[in-house]
């Protein structure tokens, strides 16, 4: 019996990752958010009322689970005390369930400004970020001049780390980019303010999850974002800013290889991405527009429009090698529902290896295989028996090309509208 699950986007992002996260949790003594920022979200619709997170785990809509946001999360601190609000609004209960890690960087008005500022000089060339701060303050993190949450209870060691952060950042928006600087005074104010009121939320992160571990609880790390989007594995550079594949959950909470027993990797039953950078797959055509209409692909963080296309088993595969993909759980089956062809693009023209960079990336020419189109209504199935059969045999034919088994379906947004062919929890 698994008690240790990942969750893990398998494609671009926006696999629909939040709701299975929702469900699971109420198995789960403790949900854990390992890396991104507010620049992710997570869509969930639990009894007709759709709630969108942002930094706090999806695990917070149950009563069970304990919610913990671990070091290797980037904190707006202003976002995370607004969507505390949002939800304690809701009557939803946030500040007893949530932990946070004093490790985690923090996200300042001048890394915002900064993402902004380099996204308008690139131009044409931009990459497309939410322009919220993220890869900033993960630059900060990774040369060692970054403030972390536990920075901001502390009043004298903010003050003095703040001055020399604040110089740096000024001193490129107005000297390098030509923009306006930040309010020094007005930044240290408000760091101040916001630490104290987070601080009641700090705690040992790890330090929790291994003792909840030794004493047998079950644990869900819940990824943000898609493993094509991870910094080292995925369609540089336009990609985010952290490790969105198995790794960052090791580095992002503090566990070990040894503590993971099932990796659960979601995947729409096509392929979409939100801003620049490749999709081999995509469709500018009618049916793009159709899959568009009927999957409502628009961002649930910044309400852009999603590009789409046929689903691609040569990225999945990639993706479940480097995650150590358990099973897969397919999402938003039900789009394809009435098309009398489906492709999937089994190989690439054009190179020779799996494509390392955008300029690789530019060059492939996706090879499709098509498969026979259903024309039943898989929208809201809980049986695996009432699937039509070329939507089973559409699924057969994927989990053989990426060479991992489809354990769950989601055929719809609603919590209970799921197919549960293997529980990751239970094996049944």
């Amino acid at each position: 019996m698994a008690r240790s699950v990942v969750i893990l986007g398998t494609q671009w992002g926006d696999e629909g990752k939040g709701k299975i996260v929702d469900l699971l949790a109420h198995e789960a003594d403790a949900v854990v958010r390992f890396q991104g920022g507010h620049n992710a979200g997570h869509t969930l619709l639990v009894d007709d009322r759709k709630t969108v997170l942002h930094l706090i785990p999806s695990g917070i809509l149950t009563d069970r689970a304990r919610c913990l946001i671990g070091n290797g999360v980037v904190i707006s601190p202003q976002a995370l005390i607004t969507e505390i609000e949002g939800l304690e609004k809701a009557g939803i209960e946030v500040r007893g369930k949530l932990g946070l890690s004093g490790a985690c960087p923090v996200i300042l008005g001048s890394h915002v400004a900064l993402d902004q500022a380099r996204e308008r000089r690139r131009g044409k060339k931009a990459i497309g970020t939410t322009g919220r701060g993220i890869g900033p303050v993960y630059e900060d993190k990774a040369s060692r001049l970054g403030i972390r949450i536990a920075d901001l209870v502390d009043p004298a060691r903010v003050e003095d780390k703040l001055g020399a952060v604040l110089d740096y950042h000024n001193f490129l928006l107005t000297e390098y980019y030509a923009s306006d600087p930040v309010d020094a005074h007005r930044v240290a104010e408000d760091a101040a303010r916001l630490g104290a009121e987070l601080k009641p939320m700090l705690c040992d992160v790890t330090e929790e999850l291994h003792r909840l571990r030794a004493r047998g609880g079950a644990i869900l790390f819940e990824g943000a974002q898609g493993s094509l989007l991870d910094i080292d594995h995925g369609t540089y550079p336009f990609v985010t800013s952290s490790n969105t594949t198995i790794g960052g959950v090791m580095t992002g909470a503090g566990v070990s290889p040894a503590d993971i027993d099932y990796v659960l990797g979601i995947t729409k039953a096509y392929t979409t991405r939100v801003g620049s950078g490749p999709l081999p797959t995509e469709l500018d055509d009618e049916i793009g527009r159709r899959i568009a209409e009927r999957g409502v692909e628009f961002g649930a963080t910044t309400g852009r429009p999603r590009r789409c296309g046929w689903i691609d088993a040569v990225a999945l595969r990639r993706m479940v090698q480097v995650n150590g993909i358990t099973g897969l759980c397919v999402t938003k089956l039900d789009v394809l529902d009435g098309l009398d062809e489906v492709r999937i693009c089994t190989a690439y023209e054009g190179v020779d290896t799996f494509p390392l960079g955008a300029e690789d990336w530019a060059r492939v020419e996706p090879v499709y295989e098509s498969v026979s189109g259903w024309q039943g209504d898989t929208r809201g199935i809980t049986d695996a028996a009432r699937l039509p059969g070329a939507a089973r045999a559409y699924l057969e034919r994927l989990e053989t090309l990426v060479g991992a088994p489809v354990h769950m379906l989601s055929t719809g947004p609603e919590r209970e509208a799921n197919v549960m062919i293997r529980h990751p929890y239970h094996g049944d």
